[in-house]
């Protein structure tokens, strides 16, 4: 029977050793410690730096990399940009909506402002205008504003704001400064009511300027023109005649334009003819009128005779 040796082989780790490894090539494969690997790495990072510094041979590589990898950045960056696209879209468009409404406002108020400027511009030209048919008239006068229409729509008035306590009395004829407007009828304290010349039957004794003819104006009701009753077939009177009052009552001043005659229709069949004329004045227009104060001194009529003289006059007959 052969022994076997009781010697061990040199390279066989001794049995007993607790730090003795089964595997001998694993000491083979231990590299450097980590601190060792860290140095070393560090050192090639800053030499690459200093030299890449120096004389820019990682440029190529930078850009292929940079190339290589644009796609994923622009994909990790995008949502971040839509984002952002969204918030400053919504940011502006909600900054020019309230522009917009800022504008819009703005716009209203300029417009009103024209408007009301306008109104004023209108108001002070009339008012010129008042002023100055006053002076023609000696400055005798009120000048007054409207304050509503009458409450009848088929009535012709309106009251104005100035009554008793401003001298006004029934019977002062209100102009504007193109003609006749119409008459106060109605005084108050402080209010006074304006019959106008559209009012039905409101007469105004007038003449024709062309050759003098006398007549009277009727009104006709609201919207309605003026007209000239119990006009002869043969009256001379046309067309475009101007129509200003007479004076012959007492009430009106003579020379104030009426109405200018729109239209004569002589019919064979009526034994008047039918005449009709549109006021001078803007009678429904205008928001300040003049109060004329002025009154003709009209003669006294003559005295009746005695009734005795009468009878003997009458059996004279």
């Amino acid at each position: 029977m052969r022994c076997k040796s009781i010697h061990a082989s040199p390279l066989a780790p001794y049995p007993s050793h607790p730090y003795a490894s089964h595997h001998p090539a694993r000491l083979l494969q231990a590299g450097p410690r980590p601190f060792t690997r860290l140095a070393i790495y560090a050192s090639l990072s800053l030499a690459l730096l200093v030299v890449d510094l120096r004389w820019h041979i990682l440029q190529p590589v930078r850009e292929v990399v940079s190339a290589a990898l644009y796609p994923l950045q622009w994909l990790a960056t995008a949502p971040v940009s839509l984002g952002h696209r969204i918030g400053d879209f919504v940011e502006t468009q909600t900054a020019l909506q309230q522009e917009n409404r800022r504008l819009q406002d703005e716009r209203l108020l300029a417009n009103a402002r024209l408007l009301r400027y306008e109104a004023l511009e209108q108001e002070n030209a009339q008012l010129r205008a008042l002023l100055i048919t006053r002076e023609q008239h000696h400055g005798r006068g009120n000048l007054t504003e409207v304050l509503y229409n009458d409450r009848d729509p088929y009535t012709a008035k309106l009251v104005v704001d100035r009554g008793e306590t401003a001298g006004v009395k029934p019977g002062q004829v209100v102009i504007d400064p193109l003609g006749v407007v119409g008459q106060v009828t109605r005084v108050q304290p402080f209010t006074a009511e304006v019959t106008l010349v559209l009012h039905k039957n409101q007469p105004v004794p007038v003449q024709v300027v062309r050759n003098g003819l006398r007549t009277v104006v009727y009104g006709s009701g609201p919207k309605s023109p003026l007209e000239v009753r119990w006009m002869p077939l043969n009256a001379d009177i046309r067309n475009d005649d101007m129509l200003v009052t007479s004076g012959i009552d007492g009430t009106y001043p003579s020379g104030l334009p009426v109405a200018k005659v729109s239209r004569v229709d002589r019919n064979a069949g009526s034994a008047f003819a039918q005449v009709s004329a549109e006021p001078a004045a803007d009678v429904d227009k205008h928001r300040f009128l003049l109060i004329l104060d002025e009154r003709l001194e009209m003669p006294k009529r003559p005295d009746e005779p005695p009734p005795a003289q009468r009878k003997k006059k009458k059996e004279a007959d």
